[in-house]
């Protein structure tokens, strides 16, 4: 086994897609002997990650994610640069999720050997989709990769997820925010460090103007999460593909701000301490519900919570307790 993690870290450190597709398979796989073969290639990768722009990107339903992902990524190829798109999906264990079909709206991008699409894969917990890709993420950069876009594919807590493992999160949004704003989570715009309104051509236009107005009003009510940055609002089309470099020159200034007042080393070093934490909390999770005596005793105790015969409370010290014998 020692013999193969040197292979695969060489090809990995040569920009190999067959050795990283390997690597990636060992990540995503529950077996414990693949589990400790990507912990050893993920220490030796470790001194050659970090270099790549880590941008989450989100959207409304029917913002045209997929388009926009494809276009920014084909102009960033352009350029000279390597993308790599992952994605967050904690609805695949029920639905399959959208991802693979996100990989067949981007023919232009998944054909170019340039580009890496990788889904999320099915059937795990958010956490552990997370944690996935947070790896995959990592042995991509050290491929290589110049760009790491982490998509999510579902809604709500996966937001969180992607911010919490990107420098730049980025929101797409779709005109008539006035009528949409109420609806939207003052969370998820505090999450942004830009907005971009997609669909801004043709008829379209006039009315992106306008959202773009009042989503500028409803970010100046809010509190900036950094007091180096204030998150602008832009506009786009991936359609007529317009907007989309101004949205590149945002992330790179941002990069730019970020890293000269310290707060990028200092955002990342959070992010890993927070992984660390979350790491934690899984393993000890799965270690208490694979426990014998928990094993034995739970559906006992469950079945009294549920049938109001003992407080919660007091179920959990007594699933907790038995840790300690």
């Amino acid at each position: 086994m020692t013999l193969e993690i040197e292979t695969i870290v060489g090809g990995l450190l040569k920009g190999d897609r067959r050795i990283l597709a390997k690597a990636i398979t060992l990540i995503e796989s529950s077996l414990a002997d693949h589990q400790v073969a990507a912990q050893a290639i993920l220490e030796r990768l470790l001194p050659h990650t970090g270099k790549a722009v880590r941008l989450g990107i989100t959207g409304v339903p029917g913002a045209g994610k997929s388009s926009f992902i494809e276009c920014l990524g084909m102009l960033l190829i352009e350029r000279g640069l390597r993308v790599a798109v992952l994605a967050v999906d904690p609805s695949s264990n029920r639905s399959g999720g959208s991802i693979l079909a996100d990989k067949t709206r981007m023919e232009r991008l998944s054909a170019d050997d340039r580009a890496f699409i990788r889904p999320s894969p099915s059937g795990g917990t958010l956490g552990g989709v997370a944690r996935k890709t947070r790896e995959t993420m990592l042995v991509c950069e050290a491929a290589g990769f110049d760009v790491m876009i982490v998509e999510t594919v579902g809604i709500g807590q996966s937001e969180i997820t992607v911010a919490s493992m990107v420098d730049f999160f980025l929101a797409l949004m779709l005109a008539g925010a006035g009528d949409e704003l109420q609806g939207i989570k003052k969370g998820f715009l505090e999450l942004a460090d830009a907005l971009a309104i997609n669909k801004a051509d043709g008829d379209n236009r006039e009315r992106a103007g306008i959202a773009q107005k009042d989503f500028e009003t409803a970010l100046h009510l809010l509190r900036p999460a950094s007091p180096n940055w204030s998150p602008p609002v832009l506009m786009c089309s991936a359609r007529e593909r317009t907007g989309i470099e101004a949205i590149w020159a945002v992330v790179l200034k941002h990069r730019d701000v970020m890293t000269a007042s310290g707060e990028l080393a200092e955002r990342r070093r959070g992010q890993s301490l927070a992984w660390m934490w979350s790491l934690v909390e899984e393993g000890l999770r799965d270690r208490f519900n694979q426990h014998p005596e928990v094993q034995r005793h739970l559906l006992q105790l469950a079945r009294q919570v549920e049938n109001g015969q003992l407080p919660p409370t007091a179920a959990a010290c007594q699933l907790l307790s038995i840790l300690d014998r």
